[in-house]
């Protein structure tokens, strides 16, 4: 039997050092950020959909997407999120599903995405991590990552969830906020599942 963790958390939290961590203890983690980078240049259906909704400078060599037209349609308004998120969505969660069959032996994995609750991936999952810092700390790792306007991140960051509404949705809390050690937060989480803590749920039994 297999649990599957959400592993969740606002822009810059520190949401991919979390699962680069689990992948270094033999825990797989789907990262639905970086699937659904490679599904928009891959998937038939969604190249259609953007190039619909967008333009077809959406796309440009072929099939090499545009990040940035892309991005100014998306957050310029919240009709223009949902529609890029119904084509979306639905294409990364049949990904989820056949990379999670793929996972059958595993005691325990992870699934991390920014967006957990507004895709309904949650749904997938039996138990979620919420990977906290505060605003401040945010801005500059992704201002010092993406060399972005931070008036561009601050557009992204009021887009998404906030921190205090996906805290009451998750089980565990990891605060990653330079101060605090990360490494023995995540291990106490995993040691819940994996030292038999827990009674492990199929995941089959969630969809």
């Amino acid at each position: 039997m297999t649990v599957i963790l959400g592993i969740t958390g606002g822009i810059g939290s520190g949401k991919s050092v979390v699962s680069h961590v689990l992948r270094t203890m033999d825990i797989p983690v789907y990262d639905c950020d970086s699937r659904a980078k490679t599904l928009n240049e891959t998937d038939e259906i969604i190249r259609n959909g953007l190039i619909k909704l967008v333009g077809d400078d959406v796309y440009s060599q072929g099939w090499t997407l545009n990040r940035e037209k892309l991005a100014e349609y998306l957050f310029a308004s919240k009709e223009h999120t949902a529609q890029i998120n119904s084509l979306i969505h639905p294409r990364v969660k049949a990904d989820i599903m056949q990379w999670l069959l793929n996972q059958g032996g595993c005691q325990l994995v992870g699934i991390e995405s920014a967006i957990l609750f507004e895709s309904g991936i949650n749904k997938l999952v039996n138990d979620i991590i919420n990977v906290s810092a505060p605003e401040s700390v945010r801005l500059q790792r992704i201002v010092k990552r993406d060399y972005t306007d931070i008036n561009k991140i601050k557009v992204r960051m009021r887009a998404q969830m906030n921190d205090e509404e996906r805290i009451k949705r998750c089980k565990f809390i990891i605060t990653n906020d330079n101060k605090h050690a990360l490494i023995p937060q995540i291990i106490k989480i995993t040691d819940f599942y994996l030292q038999g803590k827990n009674s492990f749920i199929t995941f089959v039994d969630n969809l």
